[in-house]
């Protein structure tokens, strides 16, 4: 037997859309399951190949503030996936949040960000960038209140920070292990 979705009810929706639903189980059990949805994503890591740097951004994240206490998490720019494809809205979060004008992207992969709760799929992406690609400041889109701060650092010490455990953010995380298998070399020095 397949496991299939009996009802789905509705509980909020606003940004997010949060439902409840009632799953027949592969066992024939019966079982309510919480659902959030709110749209897929993207994230970049922005890389300069040749100054051995990364464009980052600190962020409030208030979920991050609850538990934690936390004013800012550290993380590639990354925001929800509007109209076009991925690479469009992938284009456009880094020039809000970053500033940088990107051209080639290296796809990572697309992945559930919290496959056991979120409908989200984050399409992930490593990008190369040159100094003369900074057309702006970044800091995010007008009206979003989104407060951002353009952090750019050596990838070396990206490296050490995911050595370290200290990436608390999971695309993050991903793209700095990613870029790493893909271009070991760049993290030297």
């Amino acid at each position: 037997m397949k496991a299939e979705i009996l009802s789905l009810r509705t509980l909020h929706e606003g940004w997010s859309r949060f439902s409840l639903a009632r799953v027949r189980l592969a066992d024939g059990s019966e079982a309510e399951r919480e659902i959030e949805d709110h749209g897929n994503s993207v994230g970049v890591l922005p890389y300069d190949p040749v100054r051995r740097v990364a464009t980052l951004v600190r962020e409030l994240r208030v979920p991050a503030l609850y538990v934690a206490g936390e004013q800012s998490q550290l993380e590639a720019p990354a925001g929800l996936i509007d109209d076009g494809t991925p690479e469009d809205n992938a284009r456009r979060e880094v020039l809000e949040e970053a500033g940088l004008r990107l051209g080639d992207l290296d796809f990572v992969g697309a992945t559930y960000s919290c496959g056991g709760i979120s409908t989200e799929r984050i399409h992930l992406f490593l990008a190369a960038y040159a100094a003369t690609d900074r057309v702006d400041g970044g800091g995010g889109a007008d009206g979003e209140h989104e407060n951002i701060r353009v952090v750019e650092m050596p990838l070396a010490e990206l490296a050490r920070m995911a050595d370290r455990c200290e990436l608390t953010d999971l695309k993050t995380l991903t793209l700095v292990l990613a870029l790493r298998a893909r271009r070991p070399a760049l993290f030297s020095g």
